[in-house]
């Protein structure tokens, strides 16, 4: 063989690709997430809706659903409804008065950070602490009722104020105004409030501050005031968020049901109290109308937090 032949050596062959495991590792952090959505979320609305149109012996019926077209669950629904809107829109204004009031009112910064805090907070209060604040201080026997009626002689309940003896050539011995009791549907919707303008200023915030500074800028150069800028600028700019958190908030509302029970009991007719009744399977309870009740409120919600969605979606548009 010559000095300066080469040898051939046989190729190598390739080393396999290493296998990519099944699920990637990255996916591992929200697995917990999907699994939670599915046990606690999928699966139960599943059995929900299933269980709408069974009866009790597992066949099929649309009676359950045709049941719900009765005067009580009407009113319940009904009830719902208003106490979801009032306590949406008061909500709505509020917390928007709020969150413009730190964010563009001028008002010192070190106020934002303090709110935006006690409002994550308070938008997650609810249930049965919330209930028995709200009891403690203006229920029948509670902290501010005792001292109105004492102090000052204010009866709320009665909707009667015994005018001090200062007062009483002027305004007379009583003075009548409209009764208020916590155990009511005006009740019940100042208490949803507590937990309504907090998630109002949650959401609004970021759009507020979405709000360039030179659109206010500009309409300054051209000669607007201070509500012409408003009214013609930045309202229609967040009236799609306005209206998107108004859905929100109502879903919310609508959906509320630890809350009421241990507020009102079952002395408030609404949607979530007679649910409850109907699912706790008591003598006159039918489980499988109150899969149809349930049924009934996600698609009340469902719908409100579509409008949510498109009209969050149309905003952010807007605001890029």
């Amino acid at each position: 063989m010559p000095a300066d032949a080469t040898t051939t050596r046989p190729l190598a062959a390739p080393s396999p690709a290493p296998r990519a495991p099944a699920l990637p590792l990255r996916w591992l952090g929200v697995l917990p997430f999907f699994i939670f959505v599915a046990l606690f979320l999928i699966l139960p609305t599943m059995h929900i809706v299933l269980g709408a149109f069974r009866t009790t012996a597992g066949d099929f019926t649309v009676q359950n659903i045709l049941d719900l077209n009765t005067r009580s669950i009407r009113n319940a629904y009904w009830v719902s409804i208003q106490v979801s809107f009032w306590s949406a829109l008061l909500g709505c204004l509020i917390g928007f008065a709020m969150a413009a009031a730190v964010v563009l009112g001028g008002l010192p910064r070190v106020l934002r950070q303090p709110l935006l805090t006690f409002s994550g907070v308070a938008s997650n209060f609810a249930g049965v602490p919330l209930a028995f604040a709200f009891i403690a201080t203006i229920g029948p026997a509670g902290l501010i009722t005792l001292w109105l009626r004492s102090d000052l002689g204010i009866v709320l309940q009665a909707g009667l104020w015994n005018v001090p003896d200062g007062l009483q050539a002027l305004l007379g011995e009583q003075v009548r105004f409209p009764r208020f009791n916590i155990l009511s549907t005006a009740g019940l919707v100042l208490t949803y409030l507590f937990f309504q303008i907090p998630l109002m200023i949650l959401i609004i915030t970021p759009a507020l501050d979405g709000l360039k500074r030179e659109w206010r800028e500009a309409a300054q150069v051209l000669g607007a005031s201070g509500w012409q800028y408003w009214r013609m600028v930045a309202l229609p700019i967040l009236f799609p968020s306005i209206l998107g958190c108004l859905a929100l908030l109502f879903a919310n509302a609508f959906g509320a049901v630890a809350t009421a029970i241990a507020l009102t009991g079952p002395a408030l007719n609404i949607a979530p109290i007679l649910l409850y009744a109907q699912i706790r399977g008591d003598v006159l309870g039918n489980p499988h109308l109150g899969y149809a009740l349930a049924l009934g409120m996600i698609v009340i919600t469902a719908v409100a937090n579509t409008i949510y969605i498109v009209l969050r979606a149309r905003s952010e548009r807007w605001l890029k």
